[in-house]
């Protein structure tokens, strides 16, 4: 008995070695382990906290005393618990704005927190945040701006230096970090050490040298990924509203991207699908209608904070949210009030998948290891299509109706994004009809159906695709 069950076991072995299908090729661009880590986010928070939460003001012009900088109530830990209540996987603070003072004691500059009367000179809220994410799990992230107002040498290579020299500062003493965030301001008017004058790079892109900054951020941080207007391992969504096109490839070509330094709007709207690197769309926004505070602006509903989520996470990106401290350094209650609300929306939208309780069946599959089975829940497992096979059906059935609001469908863009046309459909009365149709998907592709669909039948059919089908998931809420 023994030696029979030991012989079948043998075989089955065998037969599942025989079927065992090679994975499809990865395509020619695929996300590095740094951007699939950044992609499984999906949201996290921005804060912009600085001399000018004190002066009322967006932009400072440089020329504003440290001794302004004295939050009267900051507590790291209680902010970076808000962060992580509303389920935000990381927060990215503003280290120097564009008006250079610094949050850190830099030692390169005199314009920093150690001249505030914050904690008698002591304080460093780099320090007490980065402290505080890790000890709470939260991913913490650099933004550094490169424009600067305040330095005497904008505009020439001393400032180049510093600037360089500051990045060290902060990656040797507080990385490593998820992301550091730069965004295009290349110049303007400013204090400039008392100059008080125009400075704008008209080749603002190539003054900052961007293949150096990023060498010392590889040196440093490896694992970091870099937002940026050149050299990206991200890229701006081309808006403030958190709102990515539905129409969106990770990949693009950053020459394409900023031509002569110059944003190219349709480029980083769609992205490219013969680009040339790895880089998704991240959307930036604010809780409020500016980055820093102001007394008198109100924020965002947790209703428009939700369709944010689907217009940003649900369309391939991430969701950068930025908050914004009062002069107390605290987050106002009434912004913590409707960020946990919209917490409180996706979790109860999202808390039941149907699709578990489905039976699926696909049009074709790869062979054994790529079924459609693998479609449902969440993990590493994906269905995919034979080499050469770009379109396919999968159905999803149950035995009684259920009632449809959203439709979630993900690829495995470990091996790539491919994916360029698709349609949903829902039987009714024993016909099929379209609720919901689009282009690309990527990472996560979330699709509000135009009203709630009962039916006991659902059926996602790939129009097109760049290579062999290979989809992580659909599930339907």
């Amino acid at each position: 008995m023994r030696n029979f069950v030991a012989l079948l076991a043998c075989a089955v072995s065998v037969l599942m070695t025989a079927c065992q299908a090679e994975a499809p090729e990865p395509m020619s661009v695929v996300p590095a382990p740094r951007q699939l880590a950044w992609h499984e986010m999906e949201q996290y928070a921005f804060v912009h906290f600085t001399i000018n939460t004190f002066t009322d003001k967006e932009w400072g012009y440089g020329d504003e005393s440290p001794e302004l900088f004295n939050p009267t109530d900051f507590d790291a830990e209680a902010l970076v618990k808000v962060v992580k209540d509303a389920n935000l996987k990381g927060l990215i603070l503003t280290a120097k704005h564009h008006d250079g003072f610094c949050l850190w004691p830099s030692k390169y500059t005199e314009h920093s927190i150690k001249n505030s009367p914050y904690k008698d000179g002591k304080g460093d809220i780099v320090g007490e945040v980065a402290e505080a994410c890790r000890k709470q799990g939260v991913k913490f992230g650099i933004y550094l701006s490169p424009w600067d107002r305040n330095h005497a040498g904008y505009g020439t290579d001393e400032y180049l230096t510093y600037y360089r020299n500051q990045l060290r500062e902060l990656l040797t003493a507080y990385g490593p970090v998820f992301e550091m965030w730069f965004d295009g301001a290349n110049g303007g008017d400013g204090y400039y050490g008392g100059a008080r004058e125009m400075r704008v790079m008209e080749s603002g892109y190539l003054y900052y040298d961007w293949p150096k900054v990023v060498d010392i951020i590889r040196e440093l941080s490896p694992e970091t990924v870099v937002w940026s207007s050149s050299l990206p391992d991200a890229r701006w969504c081309s808006n403030e509203r958190g709102v990515i096109d539905e129409h969106c490839w990770a990949m693009a070509t950053p020459a394409d991207m900023y031509p002569k330094g110059k944003d190219n709007i349709p480029v980083l709207k769609h992205g490219m699908e013969d680009g040339n690197r790895w880089a998704p769309a991240e959307a930036d926004v604010s809780i409020r209608p500016g980055w820093f505070f102001h007394e008198y602006e109100q924020p965002k509903t947790p209703e428009q904070l939700f369709n944010i989520y689907l217009t940003s996470v649900g369309r391939g990106g991430t969701l950068l949210l930025n908050l914004a401290p009062d002069r107390r350094g605290r987050v106002p209650e009434q912004d913590v009030e409707s960020l946990m609300a919209w917490r409180k929306m996706v979790d109860e939208t999202f808390a039941e998948d149907l699709a578990l309780e489905a039976k699926v069946v696909a049009s074709s599959n790869r062979g054994c290891g790529y079924g459609a089975k693998n479609l449902i829940g969440a993990d590493e497992k994906y269905w995919a299509t034979e080499d050469g096979i770009t379109t396919g059906d999968v159905e999803l059935s149950w035995n009684e109706p259920r009632q449809l609001k959203y439709v979630v469908i993900q690829e495995h863009i470990a091996l790539g994004q491919r994916v360029k046309e698709f349609v949903v459909e829902a039987q009714k009365n024993g016909s099929w009809s379209e609720v919901a149709k689009g282009t690309t998907v990527g990472y996560k592709r979330i699709l509000p159906l135009a009203e709630a669909v009962t039916t006991d039948k659902v059926r996602v059919r790939f129009l097109d695709s760049r290579g062999p089908l290979t989809i992580a998931r659909v599930a339907v809420y």
